[in-house]
């Protein structure tokens, strides 16, 4: 990586998981108002949570602390993930509808998996 990631705005998989709240909030305002707080609320604050825990963990100095905030990541995409399944399940949303945000979620996903990855190797300049 020949680029210096100076801030957490930097990182592919902030910018990426920036676009897939954009998504998930269009995707939202599609459904009826009787889940305005039931699964709406749940899906976007699932989907907000995802660049906001790789920007906290980010702002870290601690490699564990940013593994852990990945972590969280991760697991609020896999409940965004559920979330997205319901809709079809329920007949709100065609799966078609959710080929752009599936392709989303599937990158972020490599990325923040690739991340922790990368963050678990040994390096001697960074323990934490």
């Amino acid at each position: 990586m020949s680029e210096r990631i100076r801030s957490h705005k930097d990182l592919k998989v902030w910018q990426d998981a920036m676009r897939l709240v954009e998504l998930t909030y269009k995707l939202a305002r599609r459904l009826p108002a009787d889940e305005r707080f039931g699964m709406v609320s749940q899906m976007t604050r699932a989907a907000v949570s995802v660049p906001a825990n790789i920007a906290e963990g980010h702002g870290s100095n601690y490699r564990r602390v940013f593994l852990n905030h990945l972590s969280v990541s991760r697991g609020s995409l896999m409940e965004l993930e559920t979330y997205l399944l319901l809709t079809v399940k329920l007949g709100y949303m065609q799966e078609d509808q959710l080929r752009e945000i599936g392709a989303v979620m599937d990158s972020v996903g490599r990325m923040l998996n690739g991340l922790i990855r990368a963050l678990k190797q040994p390096r001697s300049e960074h323990k934490s």
